[in-house]
């Protein structure tokens, strides 16, 4: 049985599973597993930057720190760019509204970073797109001049991370496109689904800020960690759906089972803990 004083972050999981695309209601033992996976993972980037941290002599831990453990996944390298991008892009339209500046703002603020442009945003955009974010290890970062980029210009990074999510686009599209209006309610609701967002003492104390590092998160790195988080519980779900189907294919083509007992494994979840 789960330990509920571990394990916090069931409901959150069951919302981010059924938005990548679990269909059943997945067991408490499911959610735990997943939860104690993603616990672990961010503790262990966290004992990294820590390590890194150290080596410059600094006791706190930067962006740089945690991007740098994803730095060989070149597409959610991408994606986290984009949410960096985009989490720029509300903070300056936020400003010139305080300012007295006339912004049409967005209510998402989903893990993909959505916003609805306005006319400030739009302009924060531009701004955003010639301030890309930087990474002191890539090649670009040697140099004291920067080379202009061109409008059409798009590297391999982007162009894989638009695959996939064109990719997830499609999915999420066969998903809702027979859904009523109630149910895809819902859904959107679901797609705010965070370890994070209004959760932050939670979060630091599951995480083991001030065990597993004594730096103190800034805003920035624990919203990083919110983007990754729902990025690791959608890919172990989309996972467990591939092998869940490669199963059921195979048991179909080799007659190992009843479509009756297929169904009543559907319903128990994607993934069945081993006993």
């Amino acid at each position: 049985m789960a330990d509920s004083k571990q394990h916090k972050y069931r409901q959150e999981i069951q919302q981010m599973m059924y938005v990548s695309g679990e269909a059943g209601e997945p067991s408490i033992e499911t959610t735990a597993m997943i939860e104690e996976i993603v616990r672990q993972q961010v503790i262990e980037m966290l004992r990294a930057c820590t390590e890194l941290a150290a080596r410059r002599g600094a006791r706190a831990i930067t962006i740089n720190d945690l991007i740098f453990q994803i730095r060989d996944d070149a597409p959610k390298v991408s994606r986290l760019r984009t949410f960096l991008s985009w989490k720029d892009v509300r903070k300056n339209a936020r400003d010139s509204d305080e300012k007295g500046g006339d912004v049409e703002m967005g209510v998402a603020d989903d893990p993909a970073g959505a916003v609805v442009a306005g006319p400030a945003v739009e302009e924060a955009t531009k701004k955003n797109k010639k301030a890309k974010v930087k990474l002191p290890w890539e090649p670009s970062s040697f140099y004291s001049q920067e080379v202009p980029e061109r409008d059409d210009e798009e590297d391999e990074e982007e162009e894989e991370m638009n695959i996939i999510t064109l990719q997830r686009l499609r999915k999420a599209d066969e998903r809702t496109k027979a859904m009523t209006r109630e149910e895809y309610v819902t859904w959107s609701e679901y797609r705010q689904a965070s370890f994070t967002y209004r959760k932050g003492k939670r979060f630091r104390e599951w995480a083991g800020f001030g065990v597993v590092t004594d730096s103190k998160p800034s805003d920035d790195i624990v919203d990083i960690l919110g983007f990754l988080t729902f990025e690791m519980v959608q890919t172990l779900t989309e996972e467990a759906l591939k092998i869940k189907d490669q199963e059921d294919n195979w048991k179909e083509r080799s007659g190992g089972e009843s479509t009756g007992n297929k169904k009543r494994k559907l319903a128990q979840g994607i993934i069945r803990p081993t006993k």
